[in-house]
């Protein structure tokens, strides 16, 4: 019997292209000088506001949006490949929440959105002048998004909105800078097919703001949004009534592989500076690094790290290529947001304790890492059982 193999070779290539590569060593060297040095500062006062002008150069807020509204029409590939550098300059994520942010829900208003709608709101989140955010979760539940409660009622040509959203990232920056949110709110019957999306200006009347004051992430403004009452004009509407719960999956489904993106790249830093330590630091007469017992942890980890990127860029390829694997993109984007924080943590729960005491303190850094990750264990862009939920449903069909 005679075998025979494709030469499938030509078709794999796990490679970046030449553009990517140049991409990813001019953001490398960017953020170590324009982050990495001000990371305490971004944990204790935000991102600096500077800096948020200064990256609208690269095209850093948009470089998924379209041409026409001045994004770069980037693919998610180069996305993640941002998403992973800036997390390796500032590990306390917040500056990567920014950008995920920005990059995957003016992804969604610039796809769903109207021309009027996304020629008024992004031009301004191109130059930085703007923030734009997700507002879904509520005080009654964060992922169960088909059950929300903020209403918006159809009077005339106008929405009325009341409710309240928590736990929302960007509120302050939305109030300094201005912009808002794509708000998941109800306009129809009971469950998922009742839900719309419409992008709400925080500083419209009748709403209220209020900061949470979180244990991590802090660079990057946490907190509740009352709504009582609050008119808006219908042509803020993304997409079409009732089908902003369709919207939001889709906004999700490339908001966590930018997490999972950033995930890995503050594993890396935080790795690299572990193995740093244990080859000069030495304990009972030799090397931390040859202790087999570190060394061959290390070993692991750096494979975890490993796998879990490779997991991270098989997904954003495939977002790249939507039509082709639009069924398996949801179990995909689960997959990474399960895998890449809690390979993160793991990572820099060790990295602390080789540095020992050290590790401990906030001179080491290392502990805004953990707190920043966190919130990634605890279900910012969904909770990790929800995406045991969402990866089990798909196989078990």
């Amino acid at each position: 019997m005679n075998i025979y193999f494709p030469d499938r070779l030509s078709d794999m290539d796990f490679e970046f292209s030449d553009e990517e590569k140049i991409f990813q060593e001019n953001l490398r060297e960017y953020f170590s000088k324009s982050l990495r040095p001000r990371l305490r500062e971004i944990d204790e006062k935000g991102i600096p506001k500077d800096f948020i002008l200064d990256a609208t150069k690269l095209g850093l807020w948009s470089l998924t949006f379209s041409e026409d509204v001045g994004g770069q029409h980037a693919s998610f590939t180069l996305a993640s490949i941002a998403a992973e550098e800036i997390a390796r300059s500032d590990f306390t994520m917040a500056t990567a929440v920014f950008f995920l942010l920005e990059n995957s829900w003016g992804y969604i208003l610039d796809k769903y959105g109207s021309e009027e709608l996304r020629k008024e709101v992004l031009p301004k989140v191109v130059s930085g002048e703007n923030f734009l955010g997700i507002a879904s979760t509520e005080p009654t539940g964060g992922s169960d998004v088909a059950n929300l409660k903020t209403s918006a009622k159809k009077e005339g040509g106008k929405y009325v909105i009341n409710g309240e959203k928590a736990y929302i990232s960007g509120v302050m920056e939305a109030k300094e800078l201005g912009g808002g949110h794509l708000t998941l709110v109800r306009t129809g019957e009971k469950g998922h097919k009742g839900i719309s999306i419409i992008y709400i200006p925080i500083n419209l009347e009748g709403i209220s703001v209020s900061k949470i004051e979180n244990m991590g992430r802090m660079g990057i403004s946490t907190g509740i949004i009352k709504y009582n009452n609050v008119k808006i004009d219908e042509k803020y509407l993304v997409g079409e009534e009732n089908k902003g719960f369709y919207y939001a999956m889709d906004g999700f489904n490339h908001a966590r592989v930018l997490v999972a993106s950033a995930c890995i790249g503050s594993a890396e830093a935080i790795l690299d500076e572990g193995l740093k330590y244990i080859k000069e630091r030495e304990a009972f007469g030799v090397k931390l690094k040859d202790l087999q017992s570190i060394a061959f942890e290390a070993a692991e980890l750096y494979t975890k790290i490993e796998m879990a990127r490779l997991l991270v860029y098989k997904s954003a390829w495939m977002l790249d290529n939507e039509e082709k694997f639009k069924s398996e993109i949801p179990k995909f984007s689960a997959m990474v947001k399960l895998i890449a924080p809690q390979t993160a943590f793991e990572v820099i729960k060790s990295v602390m304790m080789w540095f020992g005491a050290y590790g401990y303190t906030k001179d080491a850094v290392i502990e805004a890492g953990m707190r920043g990750l966190m919130s990634y264990l605890l279900g910012a862009e969904g909770a990790l059982n929800v995406m045991k939920l969402i990866i089990s449903r798909e196989i078990l069909k």
